[in-house]
């Protein structure tokens, strides 16, 4: 479409779309039933604006990403009109602010969205759960800040959404809407075409911009499970391109574990609505994971079966919904009063982001739904990951700096931040003679603070301490506040485990190790690299630099993704020592062109380096097991 007509399309809707009852505050209306060139019209009718001038701001940052997103950056065409339809003056100051003159006068705003999953606009990466989608006809992913903005100064206005949709198309969110389904009862006509009964719309209402920002909303042909937990109706809607999986696999799957986390709540929940809303996509991904919210998580995936990703959907979905504790009942006044273009961080990403990976894994062995050992191997990979992260930095100075001092120490938060609630939860358990956790730690600040209050940044640590005991202050002051390394071994001992640190074992291999091989992110592709790296299985193979996995004993190689892990976990369950072992790799012969080369060798273990190893002490103390079943909630 020529730029001629996309203005004069939008000039059309400006006049078309503004029949409806408006309501004090905000009063957006976004239509997903015309896209253009990748984008949809978004039309504001303002609270009353008393000043002269005022900045419109969509947000630079939002909450739980620890990432700048500029998401002003996909806006385009922004007019401002008073009652009469006349232009008001419009400067933009930076990427995501706007300056709008005769600001009293203003009675609607007008501009068009892109989304961010298929841009080409130059700018940060945005973690995809944070970003937006616009496909016609198929899905739309609406996180609130990158299609709705607010004014400075007015944030704390009600927010009204009327959003005009597809036929045969439903909103996921974890919102209760105030209308879904509503004929438009005024006709009007845009390029040939008759709006009115045959265009719905759905209708929210938040208190203010913070909960709209946090609260995205899913549109697509409903694939829609419903799970009841503890009274709370928790919502598990998908969007599969290929139909690979369905909300009613993985609300069947994730199930026992919302139920354990129940329980480990003490049977009740603090929401009234969840909602688990997950896209997966067809297309080679570089990453993908969650983002938490108040009310639903939201989660970008690799398209696959469900047998592939069992293990990591209960975990992912056990993160995100123990985010429902933190920080939507405990929060700083950071989070709380969240700037959404000048941010400030808080030092307490240990309490909102350790804590929460904490509970998950916690919260899956005292419900049986993994194994002790199985427990002891998730705390294993986790010290190995933070050893690669300083161990001297202060949790706190992390937190502050997360966004550019240490943004690369920011993957530590799920390693380190997580043992931090594991040690400060065993030195709780030992000086409450194992009655008292950081389960009702938190449940004694929820109570004490609670969704509409925030505490002091600073204060915390005190706060805690006066709650507990003197300990436990010593222990956030040394080991969060301070650069001290944590002496995991001290406490893995209160509770009869053997740490072992840069041990050695023999296990079996693929021949493939992290120094050995390089990604082709572009087309999911792991080949060989450093060949003078292999271990000796991968000798006996004979890799070559360049060569491509294509096959493990007849069995296709997956592309980059989640069942990747699982696919490896699986040839090395059937290895045995003697065995008949092939790998197929695409490899270049002397003419450059590419062949297919069988790789063969009997299968035989090799020495592996275990940078930490998580054993039971077979002869523990009493004492020890007595810990050891109050950490892990083994009963007699």
């Amino acid at each position: 479409m020529n730029r001629l007509k996309f203005k004069l399309l939008a000039i059309v809707m400006v006049v078309t779309i503004t029949a409806f009852a408006q309501k004090n505050g905000y009063n957006y209306t976004i239509d997903l039933t015309q896209v253009v060139d990748n984008k949809v019209l978004v039309e504001l009718t303002p609270p009353k604006i008393d000043a002269s001038e005022i900045t419109f701001y969509l947000p630079k940052m939002i909450p739980g990403t620890y990432a700048i997103e500029d998401y002003g950056r996909f806006l385009s065409d922004l007019k401002a009109y008073d009652k009469k339809g006349n232009e008001l003056e419009v400067e933009k100051l930076d990427t995501n602010a706007w300056k709008i003159s005769k600001a009293n006068k203003l009675k609607k705003l007008t501009y068009w969205i892109e989304d961010t999953y298929h841009s080409k606009v130059d700018g940060p990466d945005i973690f995809q759960p944070a970003g937006t989608n616009i496909e016609a006809g198929k899905n739309f992913i609406l996180n609130a800040s990158g299609f709705f903005g607010y004014f400075d100064g007015m944030r704390n206005e009600e927010f009204n959404l009327q959003v005009l949709k597809p036929k045969n198309f439903y909103g996921s969110t974890g919102l209760i809407p105030v209308s879904m389904n509503d004929q438009l009862s005024t006709k009007f006509s845009l390029e040939g075409r008759t709006y009115g009964a045959d265009i719905l719309a759905d209708h929210f209402s938040t208190e203010d911009y913070d909960q709209l920002v946090d609260s995205p909303i899913m549109y697509s042909r409903p694939d829609t499970a419903i799970i009841d937990v503890a009274g709370t109706t928790v919502l598990v809607s998908v969007y599969s391109p290929n139909k690979e999986i369905t909300a009613k696999q993985i609300a069947s799957n994730i199930e026992e574990v919302l139920m354990a986390q129940r329980d480990y709540l003490g049977g009740k929940l603090p929401v009234e609505k969840y909602a688990f809303l997950f896209y997966f996509t067809d297309q080679p991904v570089m990453s993908y994971g969650a983002l938490e919210h108040s009310y639903s998580s939201f989660y970008y995936m690799p398209e696959m079966g469900i047998d592939d990703m069992k293990q990591q959907l209960r975990d992912f979905a056990a993160h995100e919904f123990f985010h429902i504790v933190t920080p939507l009942s405990i929060h700083s006044d950071e989070i709380g009063h969240f700037d959404f273009n000048n941010p400030k961080m808080s030092r307490h990403l240990w309490l909102y982001e350790g804590m929460t990976e904490y509970f998950a894994g916690n919260c899956q062995v005292k419900a049986g739904l993994i194994t002790p050992e199985e427990y002891l191997g998730m705390l294993q990979e986790k010290l190995q990951i933070a050893s690669h992260f300083k161990d001297t930095l202060a949790f706190t100075d992390l937190s502050l700096g997360a966004l550019d001092t240490y943004a690369d120490q920011y993957y530590n938060v799920y390693q380190k931040g997580a043992l931090i609630g594991m040690c400060l939860d065993i030195t709780l358990r030992e000086l409450s003679d194992g009655t008292y956790g950081v389960q009702n730690m938190m449940e004694d600040l929820s109570k004490k603070y609670g969704k509409d209050k925030s505490f002091d940044d600073a204060s915390l640590f005190d706060v805690i301490t006066d709650m507990t005991y003197p300990e436990v202050g010593d222990f956030l002051k040394t080991y969060v506040g301070g650069n001290k390394p944590i002496p995991y071994a001290k406490y893995f001992e209160k509770v009869g485990v053997h740490y072992a640190a840069l041990d050695s074992v023999m296990d079996y291999s693929i021949g493939l190790t992290q120094s050995n091989i390089g990604i082709d992110f572009v087309n999911g592709d792991i080949y060989i690299q450093n060949e003078e790296m292999l271990d000796p299985f991968g000798k006996a193979l004979g890799f070559k630099d360049g060569d491509i996995i294509r096959k493990i004993n007849g069995e296709d190689f997956p592309k980059l993704g989640p069942e990747l892990q699982q696919f490896i976990v699986d040839v090395m369950t059937n290895m045995e020592d003697g065995k008949p072992y092939s790998v197929t790799v695409e490899r270049k012969n002397e003419d450059g062109e590419a062949e297919m080369v069988e790789l063969k060798t009997d299968t035989f273990k090799v020495k592996k380096a275990v940078p930490f190893n998580l054993t039971f002490i077979e002869d523990a103390t009493p004492e020890q097991i007595k810990l050891r079943d109050a950490w892990l909630g083994i009963s007699e």
